[in-house]
């Protein structure tokens, strides 16, 4: 993932500092993230599904509300109303270089705004919203006890999160008076709905009052026991997969030829964390997986290995090639499977001529259904003939042998 920092005019004219996060690869599809209450577009939970995204070549952009951040404006002369202008600013941003935005995600109160501002953003195909309340007059029980200075002052200065902020009248009144349901009644989108059970922030009950109001189709996912900013990075990696997964049901990914040279396209493997080992792997759109080192090497064991990718294509690629042979044979074999094991030998146990060590993989194949031996026997031949074998064969040695368990 490649990010290009950008600015755009908000709702008021003031430049709003962005993110655009963009796929190594062509742009399939382009998502608007908008944060929550006081928050900032560089949340991790916001890091974490762009680069979730990115990864399967949508383009996400994360940007800080007015006053926010490194945002321009004053957050005091702020309403959730201009929230929802923000984010129809950076529709139009986005539409302006061709990228027009066909996902809106937003988290908390910029769940609310998103359910809002889909009406003003007609490319929008899917919506997501992540720990929303269903009514944006819920974020005052944030700072109720300024709310009589506020109404008799016009503003106050109130702690949110350990942070000063500056609320107004303005935005008080706005809250109270915008109401989300005919909204999401009328969203013309689908929805997914994340929500973690044990959120103290914003109830669950919230959730389901959205999910309710909103016509097919949608779908709700709990977060289990996330906090509401989805602050432990499990968590956030769970809420991109989810979302990764459910999008393509509604927003069109279609990725361009392969090049030449590369008939099945190319496999992206792409860094999650800088600190650890996890690597998003993306076959295109469609095929997503992730790629680690076990504890012991450092890593956080969240995918399998290299050599476990390796070990799987040779597995994978031997039970395909026999079965392609015994379906052509009209052979009754009923089922296969592959057990890899990989090693590092010394090249001279191996008898190879080589000197050092080389990879050593031991495949053990079981064959069902009543086959004869010399069947049996011929598949097992036919094992050695799958082209990752012979890819891995020149440097490496793989010993073969058929099951005894059937």
């Amino acid at each position: 993932m490649s990010t290009e920092r950008i600015t755009f005019a908000g709702h008021d004219g003031s430049q709003l500092a962005a993110r655009l996060d963009l796929p190594q690869g062509p742009v399939l599809a382009t998502a608007l993230f908008a944060h929550c209450f006081t928050c900032s577009k560089d949340i991790p939970a916001a890091r974490r599904i762009a680069a979730r995204l990115a990864a399967m070549g949508i383009a996400v952009l994360r940007f800080d509300f007015t006053g926010l951040g490194h945002s321009e404006g004053e957050f005091a002369n702020t309403t959730f109303t201009s929230n929802v202008g923000d984010l129809a600013a950076a529709a139009r941003y986005l539409a302006g270089r061709d990228m027009a935005p066909a996902l809106l995600i937003g988290h908390s109160l910029g769940g609310a705004a998103v359910l809002r501002a889909r009406a003003q953003i007609a490319s929008v195909r899917a919506v997501v919203t992540i720990g929303a309340p269903a009514d944006p007059g819920h974020v005052a029980h944030h700072f109720e006890t300024a709310l009589p200075r506020i109404q008799a002052e016009g503003a106050a200065e109130v702690c949110l999160g350990g942070r000063p902020f500056r609320i107004g009248r303005d935005f008080v009144e706005d809250i109270a008076a915008s109401a989300l349901q005919p909204a999401i009644a009328d969203l013309r989108a689908a929805l997914l709905v994340l929500h973690a059970p044990r959120d103290e922030t914003v109830s669950i009950d919230n959730a389901a009052r959205i999910f309710m109001a909103a016509k097919h189709p949608k779908s709700f996912v709990t977060l289990d026991d996330a906090d509401h900013l989805i602050s432990r990075a499990q968590d956030a990696e769970y809420a991109a997969d989810v979302i990764a997964a459910w999008v393509g049901r509604y927003v069109t990914l279609s990725p361009p030829a392969p090049p030449p040279g590369a008939p099945e396209g190319v496999v992206r493997v792409t860094e999650v964390d800088a600190n650890g080992f996890l690597q998003d792997v993306q076959s295109g759109p469609d095929h997503h997986t992730q790629a680690d080192e076990p504890l012991s090497y450092g890593g956080a064991n969240r995918g399998m290995s290299p050599y476990g990718f390796v070990s799987a294509g040779l597995g994978a690629c031997t039970s395909m090639t026999i079965r392609m042979y015994a379906r052509r044979k009209e052979w009754p074999l009923t089922g296969v499977s592959v057990d890899v094991c990989h090693d590092k030998v010394h090249a001279q146990d191996a008898d190879t001529g080589a000197s050092g060590k080389i990879d050593a993989f031991t495949r053990v194949i079981t064959l069902e259904g009543p086959l004869s031996e010399t069947q049996r026997a011929k598949l097992l031949e036919i094992a050695d003939k799958c082209p990752v074998h012979r890819t891995l064969e020149g440097t490496a040695q793989i010993v073969t042998r058929l099951s005894s368990g059937i």
